[in-house]
């Protein structure tokens, strides 16, 4: 299979289908509340992961794509794992197997105690802070840098573990912004020192790129090519 001459893989996003969190405006980004069961996909989002599995599936045959080449990365939170147990089931690959991974450092943004189970009205106070400066953490959250350090993680233990697959990353909108933003940001590289995709991604972790992540935002359970 193709791939870019800096990855050994190739990459397409989803976010989770709407879950109860979103039906209820609230924001739940820590690990210890995103991962109980009592915030995983509401039945909208369920039926959406199912048409997102379907799409999926309709990409990897357009691009002849046999199923044994497919990775799925997951979040382990509920609302990410349940979306990619579905989509998993669609594609028929057995979700506890080799081929489907759950990642930390694809968990949901954390921002912070002061934001958590708030409104989601809250989310415009993160998202004017990222544009002022992405390296300004919320109050005991993670800034966009600190998103951007433990997705590069995520790439580096992916690119090491499988070549030649096609992978899908299942996570929630913040990293999945900051994600395309850095993968984008490192494909428009005219000229690198290095092929390594670490230092490659090190080199646009900058706030002039950073601070825009917004422009790459998702809707829920939309499926997304990257590279």
């Amino acid at each position: 299979m193709e791939t870019t001459s800096f990855t050994r893989n190739r990459y397409w996003v989803l976010r989770h289908g709407k879950s109860i969190p979103n039906e209820s405006g609230l924001i739940v980004s820590s690990l210890e509340n995103g991962t109980l069961a009592k915030y995983q996909l509401a039945p909208e989002g369920v039926k959406q992961a199912e048409l997102a599995g379907e799409l999926f599936q309709k990409v990897l045959k357009e691009n002849n794509i046999a199923l044994e080449n497919v990775r799925i990365c997951y979040s382990p939170f509920s609302r990410t794992s349940h979306t990619a147990k579905i989509v998993a089931s669609v594609l028929n690959l057995p979700f506890e197997g080799p081929q489907c991974k759950v990642m930390e450092d694809l968990r949901e943004r954390f921002f912070g105690p002061s934001f958590e189970l708030m409104s989601h009205d809250k989310y415009a106070e993160i998202w004017a802070l990222d544009e002022k400066d992405p390296f300004m953490r919320p109050e005991g959250g993670e800034c966009v840098d600190d998103v951007a350090s433990r997705l590069a993680n995520a790439m580096a233990t992916i690119e090491s573990e499988f070549q030649g697959c096609a992978v899908l990353i299942v996570s929630h909108g913040d990293p999945l912004q900051i994600l395309q933003t850095i993968l984008n940001a490192v494909k428009q590289q005219t000229v690198s020192s290095s092929n390594d995709l670490a230092s490659r991604i090190q080199a646009v972790r900058v706030p002039s790129i950073l601070s825009q992540h917004r422009k790459h935002a998702l809707l829920t359970a939309e499926l997304r090519a990257v590279i």
